[in-house]
């Protein structure tokens, strides 16, 4: 992969949206690939000053997304970017938000969206490293 042009990797920040209670991932469908899930993540941008806030507000424009960053996971650098995981526990959720007409948002349960993030391995990753899931062995 490239750097599109960048001398150095892309900052992308990515917010894992759980619910606590129900044990579930709040995941949403790629703008560029309409049939495929991801995380809520985007670039981020001077004036989100933290990583953390980045990563908040795209789980907001993204997702419709409220609630607080809970927890730092890892950081994943690929060829082209650099991949900051938070857990965000979800405190309410837009009924109409910024992507709304351009993304679908679903609860799943563990399980389900390491299946559905597969194809994006970084984002696979991310969340096998979240207390979402399993216990080692």
């Amino acid at each position: 992969m490239s750097n599109k042009g960048r001398s150095t990797p892309r900052i992308v920040c990515c917010a894992i949206p759980i619910a606590r209670a129900a044990n579930k991932v709040l995941l949403i469908t790629s703008r560029k690939r309409p049939n495929s899930w991801v995380l809520p993540k985007g670039g981020w941008e001077s004036s989100d000053g933290v990583l953390e806030a980045a990563a908040s507000r795209e789980a907001l424009e993204e997702a419709g997304v409220r609630g607080t960053i809970t927890r730092f996971v890892t950081t994943i650098p690929s060829a082209s970017s650099t991949y900051h995981f938070y857990e965000l526990d979800v405190a309410d959720l837009d009924q109409d938000w910024l992507e709304s007409k351009e993304r679908r948002r679903e609860w799943v349960d563990y399980p389900e969206a390491i299946r559905r993030l597969q194809w994006k391995t970084e984002l696979a990753q991310g969340l096998s490293l979240s207390s979402l899931a399993p216990p080692r062995r």
